[in-house]
């Protein structure tokens, strides 16, 4: 392999970070986008990284933090995460290519395969990077493949080849080898058909029902569901079509239907303010979330949405993002995506992403091969379901309960199946909570588990976390797990600790019921928590740029006070049902994606004996809540217990456990 470019430290000022078009408020009342804003957003990106290509455009060095695989690995991801925008981009316009973005990724594509780009060896991430540069080569294969000379054409193909005989982590990963033997085929090369047969397998052992799939062996489960999962097996059909089409009709009914049971659920993952809900690893991929919508429109699958629906939230979605931060200051002209969320975020990011990872957010510009005559853009906007009205849903595949409220357009996912646990390890924030939603983010503290979380306080006043979640069953509208508390590194299977946890939501509130147990005294120093610890329990955490203000909020009579963390426009309150005898609010800096600020409002209360029984209300709501908790009733036999109890806004809410 010959070196590659030196990076540019000194880019010019880059030439098409451009505005905008005007809002159309007339077709979309609502986030003021249609299609061409959709062109001008792929565009404007496909501009920004010019300046730091190589001087072969082989790689695209973007400036950052490099990743695990290196700068020269980075640099092909570059190349082939935004090859895939633009490919995207211009077949969706038939071919139309204003800017001449396929001329620039010919001639990076002839320096990568002749020398540049690592070879694709096992488990290495240029296998994921060629995958877009097989499918971004078969959507414009017209423009770009089928315009190479055939010396030039087996160049290509010989890069691409190193996948046939290397193998691949068995989760999502499984998809990339199958779509680079399928484009392989589509071209008439040699490729590994016993890729494309291993891949559907997989996905065959992850399926768990109601459009759900792992993220390979084990409670996985996050957007990789819908970007990966979904995504990857209907755009390789569209591939297949053209070499058996027997084959692909075949198929297409299977996984066309999966995503159509998919779709609901997922449509409960984006919040009103334009924001998926924060839950999962490889956030900064962002609005790659709606790419599900958009893919179920072209391979005609069934949707619970509207045309003006879809595009209310994909649009929503990509406005979130693109006006918002993640792409440079707010209101200025469209740079570099950071790695975070809204802003640079590094506790965030996973140590496999480098500087170009976020552009894996180009599978949102699959959408653009919906003709400009489709009804997705053709269709007024409209609400999306979030915002119509208050909804409850189980997710049985994941064990999630998906709550939402219309007043504040807020999105919520209650937690008690996704935990993404290999082993004794560091907690994983993004799976390890109770709830997460589409207005708050966890808070990033390795040593203090907090918000929507419950813990067992040690002697130095640090919270055990939640590791593997081990779900039970539960009554209607309600979910159950438990956990085994632990400390640092510690292995969960030896905790003599268990929290057994039942949630339910009603609006914007949310009843939980925990019972904690302690299986035997242990006088080893093996129990960090001691004879008679504390335990905690957060609510959602407050996020701004600004300290966030706290207080403590009205108790029944006689009862604890609850407390409360607001801003202007979002308010987590947390109430004391039963079990706790304190109160508080922490605050913190540094730790939050959303904002330098964060606070917690949490309760606290004494475990005695071998069991101790809590209940908590919950809201999390866009004003402040006026009321307290009434009618609170706790029915427990030592073994089964029952909730009850009428929220402030008049909801009555009950959850029950066998603990």
């Amino acid at each position: 392999m010959s070196a590659p470019a030196v990076r540019n430290q000194h880019p010019e000022s880059t030439p098409g970070t451009m505005n905008f078009p005007l809002p159309d408020t007339n077709l979309s009342p609502i986030t003021g986008w249609g299609r061409e804003h959709w062109l001008h957003f792929a565009d404007a990106q496909l501009l920004a990284v010019r300046p730091w290509a190589s001087a072969d455009l082989s790689l695209i060095l973007l400036p950052g933090r490099p990743s695990g695989a290196g700068e020269v690995s980075d640099g092909l991801e570059g190349f082939a995460r935004t090859f895939l925008a633009a490919a995207f981009r211009v077949a969706g316009e038939d071919g139309g290519d204003p800017h001449g973005h396929l001329e620039r990724y010919r001639r990076g594509l002839l320096a990568g395969t002749a020398g540049t780009w690592p070879p694709i060896v096992t488990r290495s991430q240029p296998m994921v990077e060629a995958a877009s540069v097989a499918l971004g080569l078969h959507l414009t294969r017209a423009w770009l493949w089928d315009t190479l000379t055939v010396a030039e054409q087996d160049q290509v193909a010989g890069w691409l080849s190193g996948s046939s005989t290397s193998e691949v982590n068995q989760n999502n990963w499984v998809l990339f080898p199958l779509i680079i033997a399928e484009f392989l085929a589509g071209v008439g090369r040699d490729h590994n058909e016993g890729h494309i047969s291993h891949g559907l397998a997989r996905l065959e052992d992850w399926y768990v029902g109601g459009g759900w799939y792992r993220d390979g062996d084990g409670d996985f489960f996050d957007y990789y569901c819908g970007w990966a999962m979904h995504l990857y097996p209907l755009l390789w059909l569209r591939m297949l079509e053209t070499r058996d089409p027997d084959k692909a009709a075949a198929l297409r009914p299977r996984f066309a239907a999966r995503l159509g049971e998919f779709l609901p659920d997922h449509v409960g993952f984006f919040g009103g303010n334009g924001s998926p809900v924060f839950q999962g690893r490889s956030l900064i991929y962002r609005y790659a979330a709606v790419a599900p919508l958009f893919m179920a429109e072209l391979a005609g699958v069934p949707s619970p949405l509207s045309p003006g629906q879809l595009r209310r939230i994909a649009s929503g979605a990509a406005r979130f993002f693109a006006e918002g931060g993640s792409y440079g200051a707010p209101g200025e002209p469209l740079g570099l995506p950071s790695l975070g969320w809204q802003g640079e975020f590094p506790p965030m990011v996973q140590s496999y992403s480098g500087p170009a990872s976020p552009f894996w957010t180009s599978k949102a510009f699959v959408g653009l091969l919906l003709p400009a005559g489709h009804p997705v853009w053709t269709a007024v906007e409209e609400a999306s379901p979030v915002e119509a009205a208050d909804s409850i849903r189980l997710a049985q595949g994941p064990n999630f309960l998906l709550a939402s409220t219309a007043a504040g357009g807020i999105a919520r996912v209650l937690n008690h199946g996704s935990d993404k646990y290999y082993g004794p390890g560091p907690e994983n924030v993004e799976y390890s909570r109770l709830a997460y939603s589409s207005h708050t983010a966890p808070v990033f503290d390795p040593h203090n588990a907090l918000d929507n979380h419950i813990g067992i306080l040690d002697s130095a006043g640090n919270s055990s976390v939640r590791m593997r979640i081990h779900r039970l069953p539960a009554g209607e509208d309600s979910i159950a797990s438990f956990h085994r508390p632990v400390w640092g590194r510690d292995d969960e299977a030896e905790s003599p600790w268990r929290i057994t946890t039942a949630t339910t939501a009603a609006g914007s509130y949310e009843l939980r019921l925990h019972v904690v147990t302690r299986a035997v005294e242990r006088h080893d120093g093996g129990n960090p928590a001691g004879a008679a610890p504390t335990v905690r329990e957060g609510g959602y955490a407050i996020a701004a740029d600004t300290v966030v203000q706290s207080l403590a909020v009205a108790a029944r009579p006689g009862g604890t006070a609850g407390a409360s963390a607001f801003k202007d426009g979002l308010h987590s309150t947390i109430w004391p049902l039963a079990g706790w005898s304190a109160t508080g609010a922490a605050a913190s800096t540094g730790l939050s994606p959303l904002g330098e600020h964060a606070c917690v409002p949490y309760l606290e209360g004494a475990f005695t004996g071998s069991r101790s029984v809590f209940a908590t209300l919950v809201c999390l709501a866009g004003t402040a809540t006026q009321g307290v908790p009434r009618d609170i009733v706790v029915a427990d036999d030592g073994g089964s217990v029952t909730v009850s109890a009428t929220a402030p806004d008049g909801r009555t809410l009950k959850v029950s456990l066998a603990a």
